[in-house]
């Protein structure tokens, strides 16, 4: 087979790409840039293009499919050229989709904890030496992609993303994959640039669900609204499966599970993790794993790439990264590292990166999502905003939208970084959180520099 990727260096394209390579696949692609990881990745299969931008002739008759990436425009020269010679255009979940028609499809979407349940997933399956195909939004320990595809494979898990799915198709990309198991972890409003209400947000979760294959599973966190109201109207055919945190406590700061087995400790905390861990479980059950099987793994689980990972520690300091950038996955994450440690001070940092997030009329959803926080700085880039052609925000508005009085905001992220360094953390943690990189900060050297 013969592939070719528009827009190659996008995280879930690349890895895609690499993916296929493996399979052994005759893998190209193209793409105006390609920033690390996905430049070392690809290079490291000899799939990175020798030169960057778009060039029609690399598409010819032979190609068996063109897979089209989110970054790439409508007028793509490489697309108008697949188009004219009739190769088959793919966005990457529809080729995902079509290459697992035949396996049993676990679907994880929801808007936050999407990433931790499909890792926790994964994790599992694989110290079960079950084999499977897969799509995850972050680096999990074990995986060296976060694309895997298997001739040999039954069952294939995807994290359910429901931003669009490519600029020709422009359904959110959850709906593509029509699961036997789906995941609704939660729903609360983002992506207002594609999803003007949150009423019209809600309508997605609604979709997904009328997607599920006849007699399937609809896995749900019964204690949103929302979804409990979207369970009570599903198809006939479709069995719903409430879930909610699965029972713990905390003992000299470390949680375990209590289970009939006994208890079990873990490596990760957190209310919205124990929520993730059994929605977890939901699925493992219905793929035939026991409970004491699941239970004994998910023990070892320390994680996905940026969700409450350490960057570094002392006896009694911890630096977090986490993705955390709208208002429920703040407040989650807050909260979770604040009743993980409850004698410690906790400084969170987080950065406005997102369209939703450097919008106006959005940032009221950020109200008290940093309250528990000791002290709580907010940092923006203007001239991001100007490159999302977005109206202009201030300071003043960013603070009254969060409320609160331990609230600082900063425009200059190396005035924030030295406001950081020059603290000294005794009995205090420090959480880092943001879907960026708060303008290029090396978040690791960052976190050794001040332990």
């Amino acid at each position: 087979m013969r592939i070719h990727f528009v827009a190659i260096g996008g995280a879930a394209m690349h890895n895609l790409a690499i993916a296929l390579h493996k399979k052994g696949y005759q893998v190209t692609g193209s793409d105006d840039d390609i920033f690390d990881p996905a430049s070392s990745n690809l290079a490291k299969y000899g799939l990175l293009p020798e030169t960057f931008g778009w060039y029609p002739d690399r598409i010819s008759k032979d190609l068996d499919a063109v897979i089209l990436g989110m970054h790439a425009r409508e007028d793509n020269p490489e697309l108008i050229r697949a188009k004219e010679l009739g190769i088959r255009v793919f966005s990457y979940p529809e080729y995902l989709f079509d290459q697992t028609q035949d396996k049993t499809r676990v679907v994880i979407g929801g808007s936050h904890g999407k990433t931790t349940v499909t890792s926790m997933i994964l994790f599992v399956l694989k110290k079960m030496q079950i084999d499977f195909d897969y799509m995850v939004g972050a680096q999990v320990e074990g995986f060296e992609t976060m694309v895997g595809l298997s001739e040999n494979s039954r069952i294939a898990v995807f994290e359910g993303d429901e931003y669009l799915t490519s600029p020709i198709d422009l359904r959110p990309k959850f709906h593509v994959y029509r699961p036997h198991i789906a995941v609704a972890t939660g729903i609360a409003w983002d992506h207002i640039n594609v999803f003007p209400t949150f009423e019209n947000y809600v309508e997605q979760f609604r979709v997904f669900s009328e997607k599920i294959e006849r007699n399937g599973k609809f896995i749900y966190f019964e204690e949103d609204d929302n979804l409990r109201t979207i369970a009570s109207r599903l198809r006939e055919d479709l069995t719903a499966i409430p879930y909610k945190a699965h029972p713990s406590h905390i003992t000299e700061g470390k949680t375990w599970l209590e289970t009939k087995y006994g208890d079990f400790p873990l490596h990760i905390f957190g209310k919205h993790n124990l929520q993730n861990i059994q929605a977890a479980h939901m699925v493992c059950r219905q793929l035939g794993i026991s409970d004491k099987d699941f239970y004994t793994t998910i023990s070892e689980f320390k994680g996905a790439a940026k969700r409450l990972q350490i960057l570094n520690e002392t006896d009694n300091c911890t630096i977090f990264q986490d993705f955390a950038h709208s208002p429920s996955k703040l407040k989650a994450t807050v909260s979770a590292v604040k009743e993980q440690y409850p004698d410690r001070k906790l400084t969170a940092c987080m950065e406005l990166h997102t369209f939703s997030s450097l919008t106006a009329d959005f940032l009221p959803q950020y109200k008290d999502s940093m309250k528990e926080a000791d002290e709580a700085y907010v940092y923006f880039n203007p001239k991001t905003i100007e490159h999302k052609h977005l109206a202009a925000i201030t300071p003043e508005q960013v603070a009254k939208a969060f409320g609160g009085t331990n609230i600082e905001i900063f425009t200059d992220s190396n005035l924030l970084i030295k406001k950081l360094l020059n603290r000294k953390y005794k009995k205090e943690n420090l959480l880092m959180m943001s879907s960026g990189n708060f303008d290029g900060v090396n978040l690791k050297a960052f976190a050794l520099e001040i332990l």
